[in-house]
């Protein structure tokens, strides 16, 4: 008698040995010491975000006016600056604008500037006048550019967003969202930025 192989029977034949080592594999990994496996539990706990795509450099992203001129980062180099991200309809925004409001006042002769950059989208930039008025805000209102947008919230769509930039253009705090904690962090890190 001639034993001869069908086709299937091959093909069984030759994926149990890589079945077998495969079972093998993914027990070895599941009984291996939990101390020495690394886990990526979440995003890296970085105050900046990625350098964006494109290559371009925050010095040459900005915003746009409501007048059309259109301001770069690079600009408000030797100021300390604030880029606070909103949208007229944001509750905690809205209250953390009087924090803005006041640290402006307070410090814009010492060289503080704020730049409230609107992040509503096109339904929301004709509310931006009433809001301004409403709220007393004499700071800049202006849009950011998109690739601004990107680069700055690529980690978190979270609003408010706020960023102090030292007078050298170096982020020195971010703070997502708003609460009443977040006002001191905010006026500590704007006192701090401004005697260095």
């Amino acid at each position: 008698m001639i034993f001869t192989w069908s086709n299937a029977a091959r093909v069984r034949f030759l994926k149990a040995p890589i079945c077998c080592a495969l079972l093998t594999t993914i027990l070895a990994c599941q009984s291996a010491d939990p101390n020495n496996t690394p886990v990526v539990s979440g995003p890296p706990s970085t105050t900046f975000p990625m350098p964006p795509a494109s290559g371009k450099s925050l010095s040459n992203m900005g915003w746009q006016l409501a007048d059309g001129q259109h301001n770069f980062f690079s600009q408000y180099i030797g100021s300390v600056l604030i880029l606070d991200f909103y949208a007229t309809w944001c509750i905690p925004c809205r209250k953390s604008i009087p924090q803005l409001v006041s640290l402006q006042d307070r410090f814009k002769g010492q060289g503080l500037r704020v730049v409230g950059l609107n992040v509503g989208g096109p339904p929301d930039w004709p509310k931006v006048a009433d809001f301004a008025r409403e709220l007393k805000i004499q700071y800049t209102l202006a849009v950011p550019d998109a690739d601004l947008t990107g680069f700055l919230l690529s980690d978190s769509q979270q609003i408010p967003q706020t960023f102090v930039f030292d007078r050298q253009g170096r982020l020195t705090k971010r703070i997502i969202g708003f609460s009443d904690s977040d006002s001191e962090v905010l006026k500590s890190a704007v006192e701090s930025a401004l005697k260095d």
